[in-house]
């Protein structure tokens, strides 16, 4: 079996090869591609230099794949061209399963973020071959907690719910479904236990000990804060509009599947927060 990682100098992807060793895959059997090679050199696997911009890399790197865990470009606004040669490349080489990390909800959300995502889908679904969508909500990692705990947290999320979970819980559950027969066609909707951001807020209160406050500041006024921040505009639009997908339910899927992938709970609010502050 070979199993090719794209995107694998990031943290998402060195993070799912190591569950796949972890799970008794063979380092032989595993090829990580990315920019940045020296970063996954130390994981004992073959690792190519390998660009989203260069199709005809990426179809010789997928010659012979039983399975491409594709995960998605980082850049917005430029994934449709870096995720068009992706598909392209695998149906070239004929993957046996194209596994593709995606969004919540991506074939009906309004986010900005699941434009691209959405258009991704369709474009391997129309490609015939064989594949599976990890749709990840929110990272833990998203959310600083030492400036939380200094400044505050501050978004325009509302009462939503965001299902949050680690990199390593999706990293695992992708690991799963690449080692495990029968995954074609198959939707997964993956996020941890649902909170609020006044519910984050107040976890790390009770465990520092020091008052904590969520600042809700509407849509407008986060982007202006992020920017003020300096975030770039485009990139500060795309979170401000995140959060405002989230106060509508856009960022809350239940725990189940993700679960089931893991075989064990999620990693909880409490474990993420205790962890941080302990960092």
């Amino acid at each position: 079996m070979s199993i090719v990682v794209t995107g694998a100098t990031g943290h998402l992807g060195r993070l799912a090869i190591q569950s796949l060793l972890a799970k008794g895959v063979p380092a032989s059997e595993i090829v990580g591609l990315g920019r940045s090679v020296d970063k996954i050199a130390d994981l004992g696997i073959t690792v190519k230099q390998v660009a989203y911009e260069d199709p005809e890399a990426l179809r010789a790197a997928f010659e012979g794949a039983d399975k491409v865990l594709f995960i998605s470009g980082s850049e917005a606004g430029q994934r449709m061209a870096q995720h068009t040669n992706v598909v392209a490349a695998a149906k070239a080489a004929n993957v046996g399963l194209l596994v593709y990390t995606s969004i919540p909800k991506a074939d009906t959300s309004d986010l900005k973020l699941a434009e691209e995502h959405r258009a991704t889908e369709n474009l391997i679904v129309e490609s015939g071959l064989p594949y599976a969508f990890l749709r990840n909500s929110w990272y833990f990692e998203n959310y600083n907690v030492a400036q939380g705990l200094e400044h505050g947290l501050f978004g325009a999320s509302a009462d939503g719910k965001i299902s949050a979970a680690t990199r390593a819980d999706y990293a695992e559950a992708a690991a799963a479904v690449l080692t495990t027969d029968g995954q074609a066609g198959k939707v997964y909707e993956l996020g941890g236990q649902g909170f609020t951001m006044e519910e984050f807020a107040a976890e790390i209160a009770a465990q520092s000990g020091q008052p904590v406050t969520y600042t809700d500041l509407g849509e407008d006024k986060y982007r202006e804060m992020l920017v003020g921040v300096g975030l770039p505009e485009a990139f500060a639009a795309i979170l401000a509009d995140s959060d405002r997908g989230a106060a509508n339910g856009g960022l809350y899927v239940p725990v189940d599947d993700l679960e089931s992938l893991l075989g064990r709970p999620a990693t909880s609010l409490k474990s993420y927060v205790g962890t941080a502050l302990k960092a």
